[in-house]
């Protein structure tokens, strides 16, 4: 009997030590793993377009939307590597769907005239951008979960390498290639939150999107608010 007892209090002992010696295992390597914690990632957006500031005889008709795909460098800012600074690169497709009709003119200009109230099949402009993102970053996370609360917030420079505007209806089709008048130089705010790998995303144009472009006298100072979702890849 004693000898029973004597054998299960060194098994429960050894039991314990090896416990300990495991969390210990564990703590240690959880720190190995948060010296090197990170979010270097990929992002893949999608956004519906609201157009603001448009001329009076003009207005949004048709799907506006956009594509968005890149990879942000994290570089954290504190100890528990929960606030970091975020450097990207990216690109991104949008098409605006409107009936603001451009027309190539003479001397490489761009005319623009309302389609209001006239019927058409298509009328939409499309670009093509390269972006560099630049975030304030702050989330739950730590380095073994994947799953928690973010909040990055920042600034969307970008260049237009390509656009093309498309117009048709039942007796035409009208195309114009590299719009002269679009500002190819963009910026914007941009405001992504949410949980896990479904986040909500805002982006808003600091800048017109046309620089020199008027209809019948009147400054065309269209911008675009962007809202959609944005999904983070590790």
């Amino acid at each position: 009997m004693k000898r029973s007892i004597l054998v299960l209090l060194t098994i429960t002992f050894l039991s314990i030590d090896c416990l300990f010696a495991q969390e210990n295992i564990i703590e240690q390597q959880l720190q190995e793993v948060d010296s090197l914690y990170r979010e270097d990632q990929f992002y893949l957006g999608l956004t519906f377009h609201l157009l603001t500031d448009l001329p009076a005889d003009v207005s949004q008709s048709g799907f506006s939307g956009g594509l968005h795909f890149g990879f942000i460098r994290d570089i954290p800012l504190n100890k528990r590597r929960n606030i970091a600074i975020g450097i990207g690169a990216g690109w991104s497709i949008n098409t605006y769907g409107q009936d603001l009709l451009i027309e190539e003119g003479e001397n490489g200009n761009s005319v623009f005239s309302s389609l209001n109230e006239l019927d058409f099949d298509t009328n939409r402009f499309s670009t093509q951008m390269i972006e560099a993102p630049l975030e304030f970053r702050w989330r739950s996370s730590n380095a073994t979960s994947y799953k928690f609360w973010r909040i990055y917030a920042g600034l969307r420079p970008g260049y237009i390498y390509y656009s093309k505007s498309t117009y048709k209806d039942a007796d035409a089709k009208i195309t114009v290639n590299n719009i002269p008048e679009l500002d190819k130089f963009r910026l914007g705010t941009t405001l992504t939150f949410g949980y896990n790998t479904f986040n909500f995303h805002v982006y808003y144009n600091l800048t017109p999107m046309f620089k020199n472009a008027n209809l019948e006298d009147v400054s065309v100072d269209m911008s675009v608010f962007k809202v959609g979702l944005m999904f983070y890849i590790l």
